[in-house]
């Protein structure tokens, strides 16, 4: 077995080693989300966070992990009798990005289980993590319909297998840690909310602190077994004081001023539901018992605020994550009672005694609990001085603003966004599950049969016994069940809907300046970014001014960061058209290689004229040679029309013939206005077809 990287030599990042800690002493308060950047060790610290948990008591023999103190009745490994079990070490179990619906859940036997009527089943991950940590790196790249199905078992303590009536049930409780780096996109909003506890990371800016992090790492790299020696006394430490908070958990008490905090903090903050108010208290319980009190202070409710909170407070992808601290203390000022005695000297001869880094008396660091003891482990005697202050959070980077050069104008702020009607790709997909497009699925509505490849996932009971029915009196059917071979089961295809690339075009030339039209631009292309983000689509962005044009954003899941590079945008220039248009069809031709499966729908924002650009020639001819291209090849294609004024050319409407698309005006494009606007960019598809073959 390979050596884990040691949780107390993780240098920095008190408050991702807090949340972990506090869902080790409490699993109730419902697991952690890590969002931060690459490369800031969020990984390492939850693969270390094992190594600290306290052995488990299971059945000998119990393929889900029953306590033998109360085996679970329904075990389908059971019924087990209660007594001495054996022990073994908490596990951490990986959900990998790719894994499917039978790999998480388990999978049952579908032949064993028509022919002969038994329950043959596989355990999957969630029965492997019972009692354990389930890590899920990149959660945000997981399939939805997974997510779904882990939450829910996170939430509920239990797992349903369900195959055509066939159906397994059997305990899944588990301490549920996902990483994240928001570039790559966004959970969605209800799925964050059901994480307890989220934590952002950021590399330290502090020379000291970087040079201890490189020193660590590579002492580990060169021989890992000798530096976690020199770790193990402060790992046992820290094993002892979660084992001692545990116990003392079911002594700590809310009081009532306590919980009048904890409620008028949420309402303050408008969060949606309930589900806060119980994440914080359970939140506040276990830093009271991390801290070793057994009454809960304002700090700690403060404390359990910041980590319960931020994420439960965005309203949009486009909003970032965060409190605002000044609010939160004068909401818990104004909502203060009488705070249990806080035992300022819990312990005397325990582990907490205030050693440099560990959030004891006189440690302002972030996850340090302030004068109540409650923060995080000791680091060791690493060379990092005491004084250093701890790391602040980095705010993601964001773009810095374009200079607006000769003949542009500086960046003008997107008009608000408001709620588009979908645009789909005509045909059927069979890309990653999303919600714009129709296509083939693992999930919807049963469109029919076939015989499976590889292993039977999704049966199709009717055409199974279809198939199976004329062979039975050759087979020797004697009494009432069937008898079913493998060549007689057939799979069942579904349809459901698709995630898309969506791939902006936008005008960003002088033409587009004129009467603040750029303004409005931006909003409707916010506007479609929102719908994208909703609809689990990919999103890249393609700007032409000038005399060329460029790739703001390659196609990626984060839609936030599409938004930060468009609000950046100035305009001005001559319009290179066919310049972004030829850049459009460059992009697309390389996410073609990169995920053929993914079908793209471009959506080109402009006015139509075409005035310019590093090629020679007609620059409307140009632009046309440029959209048939893309009509060659059959890509989806919508332009929003942007020309405004009692005047108009009708450009855009003639691009869109071009595309073989259809084309919309900026009104149009509203939800109210633009019924029919997938039915136009389906008939616009096929009359060009019928042109064509004219």
């Amino acid at each position: 077995m390979s050596t884990r990287y040691p949780f107390t030599a993780v240098v920095g990042m008190d408050d991702l080693r807090l949340a972990l800690l506090l869902n080790a002493v409490s699993p109730a308060v419902g697991g952690v989300l890590v969002r931060g950047e690459k490369g800031t060790a969020k990984s390492t610290a939850v693969r270390a966070l094992a190594e600290l948990l306290p052995a488990v008591p299971v059945v000998a023999g119990c393929r889900f992990s029953c306590d033998p103190a109360s085996p679970d009745p329904g075990c389908p490994d059971g019924p087990h009798e209660a007594g001495p079990g054996a022990e073994r070490p908490a596990r951490m179990v990986e959900l990998p990005v790719g894994a499917s619906e039978d790999r998480l859940v388990g999978s049952l036997d579908i032949e064993r289980a028509l022919a002969e009527g038994v329950k043959a089943f596989e355990p999957g991950l969630l029965a492997d993590a019972h009692r354990g940590i389930l890590y899920v790196d990149e959660v945000n790249l997981l399939h939805d319909h997974l997510i779904d199905l882990l939450l829910d078992a996170a939430a509920m303590g239990f797992s349903n297998v369900e195959r055509e009536g066939v159906s397994v049930r059997h305990a899944a409780r588990f301490l549920l840690v996902g990483t994240m780096n928001p570039e790559e996109g966004e959970l969605r909003p209800q799925l964050l909310d059901r994480f307890g506890l989220t934590v952002e990371v950021a590399a330290s800016r502090d020379p000291e602190q970087r040079v201890e992090v490189v020193r660590r790492r590579l002492a580990f790299e060169d021989d890992p077994a000798a530096f976690a020696a020199r770790w193990a006394d402060e790992e046992a430490e820290l094993r002892g004081r979660i084992v001692a908070a545990r116990a003392l958990l079911p002594q700590v008490t809310l009081g009532d001023a306590v919980l009048l905090q904890i409620a008028a903090t949420c309402a303050a903050f408008e969060v949606d539901g309930m589900r806060a108010d119980i994440v914080m208290a359970r939140t506040a319980t276990a830093l009271a018992a991390w801290a070793g009190r057994t009454g809960v202070t304002s700090e700690d409710v403060r404390q359990a605020a910041l980590l319960a909170l931020p994420h439960r407070r965005r309203r949009s992808p486009f909003d970032a994550p965060g409190l605002d601290e000044d609010k939160l203390d004068e909401t818990l000022e104004q909502f203060k009672g009488e705070d249990p005695d806080p035992d300022p000297d819990p312990e005397p001869d325990g582990p907490d005694d205030g050693g440099p880094g560990d959030g004891g008396p006189g440690d302002g660091g972030p996850g340090g609990g302030g004068p109540d003891g409650g923060g995080i482990p000791p680091q060791g005697d690493g060379p990092v001085p005491e004084d250093v202050p701890a790391p602040e959070e980095a705010p993601v980077p964001e773009p810095a603003p374009q200079r607006a050069g000769a003949g542009e104008r500086a960046a003008v702020k997107a008009a608000e966004p408001f709620r588009t009607k979908v645009l789909s790709v005509p045909g059927l997909g069979e890309g990653a599950a999303g919600r714009r497009s129709r296509a083939r699925t693992e999930h919807g509505r049963t469109t029919g049969s076939t015989r499976p490849r590889g292993a039977l996932t999704k049966l199709h009971l009717a055409a199974t016994v279809q198939a199976a029915a004329p062979h039975q009196k050759a087979r020797g059917r004697t009494g009432r069940g069937l008898v079913v071979r493998r060549d007689d089961l057939r799979q069942a295809t579904r349809e459901g809907r698709e995630g898309n690339l969506v791939l902006f075009a936008v005008d960003a030339s002088g033409s587009m300046a004129a009467r603040q039209r750029m303004s409005a631009v931006k909003g409707a292309v916010l506007s479609l970014l929102l719908d994208a983000y909703q609809r689990r689509d990919k999103v890249g962005l393609v700007t032409f001014r000038g005399r060329d044009a460029e790739v703001a954003l390659p196609p990626t899941s984060s839609v936030d960061a599409a938004a930060a590079r468009l609000e950046q945008l100035p305009t001005g220039g001559r319009t290179p058209l066919s310049a972004g248009l030829l850049k459009a069809h460059d992009v697309l031709r390389v996410e073609r290689l990169r995920d053929p499966s993914r079908r793209p729908l471009l959506v080109v924002v402009t006015d139509g004229r075409a005035t310019g650009g590093r090629a020679a020639g007609d620059p409307v001819a140009l632009a046309a040679r440029a959209a048939r291209l893309h009509a060659a090849e059959g890509t989806a294609s919508v332009v929003v029309d942007c020309e405004t004024g009692p005047v108009r050319l009708g450009l855009a409407g003639r691009l869109a013939l071009e595309l073989g698309g259809t084309a919309v005006t900026l009104d149009e494009l509203r939800a109210d206005a633009i019924a029919g606007l997938v039915r136009d960019v389906q008939t616009g598809h096929a009359g060009h077809a019928s042109r064509r073959a004219a």
